[in-house]
């Protein structure tokens, strides 16, 4: 509606509209940036976080969202996990509160450590 009214008003004084469609040019360029910076990265790690999940197994160790350590006991078929935090108490949690980077982080720790112990 805008966009009309500002091609009225410029083809009823007779100057040419270059204006309005630089407007459209930029507006593009705008989406097309917040699409590569925002959106983008997003789904890719929304995507990597699925695949993380979905290749979870019993024997993992994991880390929670709320920081909470343990090992993977079972996997549950409601979407849950039973995870061990210490040997003989079990806890049940939604496989969507695992921290991937936190897991990650502490396997890596782990295989350093095990790489320290064999030297």
């Amino acid at each position: 509606m805008i966009y009309n009214t500002v091609l009225l008003s410029a083809s009823a004084s007779g100057q040419p509209s270059s204006g309005g469609s630089f407007q459209l040019i930029m507006m593009g360029a705008i989406i097309l940036v917040f699409w590569l910076f925002m959106i983008r990265p997003q789904a890719k790690k929304a995507k990597e976080q699925k695949k993380f999940i979905e290749n979870m197994g019993k024997g993992d160790r994991i880390v929670t969202i709320a920081g909470i350590h343990g090992t993977i006991n079972k996997v549950n078929e409601d979407g849950t996990i039973q995870l061990e935090v210490s040997p003989g108490s079990y806890m049940k949690i939604e496989k969507s509160a695992i921290s991937q980077e936190w897991t990650a982080a502490l396997n890596k720790a782990n295989a350093a450590a095990t790489a320290v112990e064999k030297k």
